[in-house]
């Protein structure tokens, strides 16, 4: 039996920051991560439409990127105090995904992490409260998918969390507050969106379902993430609408190793997840063809890209991403990114084990053995093409 799961709502569109006037409820804990949010006035406004809509409100401040297990056991304790019957998040993916775990431990105190990275393994979730998800960057899409990711800087490794449960109730793509975000930040977010996308479509629970949403989000980041990093205002709308697409495909097919080597090496080299992922997936394009060359090579046709063969279409698909690096300033290695050789040497058993240990790693459309994803990740280093 196959699942498609959604928020209940989506409200898109400029303005529709307003949509939580409606909310019922008596108490609202606000999960927001550094100052961006308050400088431009979004944080006023939710707390004044929340308050409007006879809610008593609470903030949680300073998630930082990369949210921490202890960010995380913090949250909780505070929603605990608090009895929040609604958790609304706004900002980039981080403080929605720390807002996403908080609820599982406000909900559920005895639960542990070790047992919450159990893919699909959480307890019902809504006992006490119901969740809003309010994205300011057009990459992650986790305002409207079953995941959350989360670092335990001890370990350091990236754990994502997988359950249905996760999936917000209400889902604000208001695309006032992208315009906001800088340039940088606009293509790292964006190449996510496209990863998602483009994994999404290849991944063993892909479904017709998920295809269109998956290959218009392609479409559309292809149209106008570039125009979207020079700063041009409708293509940012336009991404804010397609990176939701994107998870909403890839919440439901899953995704695939661009993401298992993103969350290792993120946690490792600190590395930006959505830079980690536009370097690593023309590499891993180029390791998938054997097992999905002819949906890759289907991507290539939808989007006009030339080839004449199977094998010239998929080239003309990384090329196109490595040239979509190339203009965003995104490394095309990881040692153009600044991972020193030493480093990457003393780290690769590390990273490659967690790799293929890694939730995303099961839905990849080709399997892969620790000595292979050993040999992707040299290939990503030194700039060379995947061909076993």
């Amino acid at each position: 039996m196959s699942r498609f799961t959604l928020p209940r709502d989506i409200y898109f569109g400029k303005g529709t920051l307003e949509t939580l006037k409606t909310l019922k409820g008596k108490k609202a804990v606000v999960v927001v991560g550094g100052g961006s949010m308050k400088r431009f006035g979004f944080l006023d406004k939710v707390e004044a439409y929340l308050k409007e809509a006879g809610m008593e409100v609470k903030l949680i401040e300073g998630v930082e990127p990369d949210p921490s297990v202890e960010t995380v056991m913090n949250g909780a304790a505070v929603m605990r105090e608090f009895q929040p019957d609604w958790i609304v998040s706004i900002g980039g993916g981080s403080p929605i995904d720390a807002a996403k775990a908080m609820w599982i431990f406000y909900e559920y105190p005895e639960f542990t992490f070790e047992q919450a990275v159990v893919p699909f393994g959480l307890p019902e979730l809504r006992q006490k409260a119901k969740f809003v998800a309010i994205p300011s960057t057009s990459g992650t899409a986790t305002e409207v998918t079953a995941f959350s990711v989360i670092t335990n800087y001890k370990e350091k490794i990236k754990y994502p969390l997988a359950d249905f449960n996760l999936t917000p109730d209400v889902a604000i793509v208001d695309p006032d507050l992208a315009q906001t975000m800088p340039a940088k930040l606009v293509a790292h977010t964006g190449m996510d969106a496209l990863t998602h996308a483009i994994e999404a479509y290849v991944a063993t629970l892909r479904s017709s379902f998920s295809d269109p949403l998956a290959m218009e989000a392609i479409e559309m980041i292809k149209d106008n993430l570039l125009k979207s990093y020079e700063g041009d205002t409708e293509a940012r709308d336009e991404m804010h609408i397609a990176q939701c697409l994107a998870g909403m495909a890839f919440s439901n097919a899953l995704l695939g190793i661009t993401h298992s080597m993103a969350h290792k090496t993120g946690a490792v080299f600190h590395i930006p997840h959505g830079c980690a992922n536009a370097i690593f997936l023309p590499y891993v394009i180029d390791f998938n063809k054997k097992a999905c060359g002819e949906r890759y090579a289907k991507i290539a046709k939808r989007l006009g890209l030339d080839g004449n063969t199977q094998d010239e279409l998929i080239d003309a698909l990384t090329n196109m991403i490595k040239e979509m690096n190339k203009k965003m300033n995104i490394p095309l290695t990881m040692k153009e990114y600044g991972v020193t050789e030493e480093d990457f040497k003393a780290n690769l058993d590390f990273i490659s084990e967690n790799a293929v240990a890694d939730a995303c790693t099961s839905s990849n459309p080709r399997a892969i053995s620790v000595d292979e994803m050993k040999k992707v990740f040299e290939a990503t280093f030194y700039g060379n093409k995947v061909e076993f």
